[in-house]
């Protein structure tokens, strides 16, 4: 037997503690390296579950056809490349001004192709200024209807501004 208790016949002195000390580093760095290995999987998996939510905001200001109908065209596009990458895509078109005139029930051109945005993306918020409404009511003389499919805000100018400030990216085609 040998005078060492760590060491054998057949090895020097030493070397089975070596062996040892170097079986448990081993041990410890593959462990870790799993810990990690299950940490970076674990955020690529959540990464991938989460896909990115991005939102937009168009306006029209303007009573302009080619301007709206490029606002819509637009919409449609962005949702569907989004939709085709698996990811989604908010859109809210904020009409104010002369624009307010495309969601009037009674001189709205674009009634059709808001129908057919719908149906692509039926989450499509379209927004109509209150204020623009209310002036326009009170230089007519009459009340104005907005097509269903429209809902109005207090004020576009502030609604956008809102919708900066929740993460909207602003394009006014």
């Amino acid at each position: 037997m040998s005078p060492l208790p760590f060491a054998t016949q057949n090895e020097p002195c030493g070397v089975r503690e070596k062996k040892s000390m170097d079986r448990r580093l081993m041990f410890r760095l593959a462990a870790v390296g799993g810990a990690l290995a299950v940490l970076v999987g674990g955020a690529g998996a959540e990464e991938t579950k989460k896909k990115k939510q991005h939102k937009l905001v168009l306006h029209v200001g303007a009573n302009d056809l080619n301007s709206m109908k490029t606002a819509l065209g637009n919409a449609k596009n962005a949702y569907e490349l989004y939709a085709k990458r698996g990811e989604s895509l908010a859109i809210e078109i904020v009409a104010n001004s002369g624009g307010l005139n495309m969601f009037r029930d009674d001189t709205s051109p674009v009634k059709q192709q808001i129908a057919e945005l719908r149906k692509v993306d039926p989450n499509v918020v379209l927004s109509g200024c209150n204020n623009t409404k209310v002036t326009m009511e009170k230089l007519e003389g009459k009340e104005i209807a907005i097509i269903p499919e429209a809902r109005l805000v207090p004020a576009g100018v502030v609604r956008m501004v809102e919708l900066e400030e929740q993460g909207y990216a602003y394009v006014r085609p």
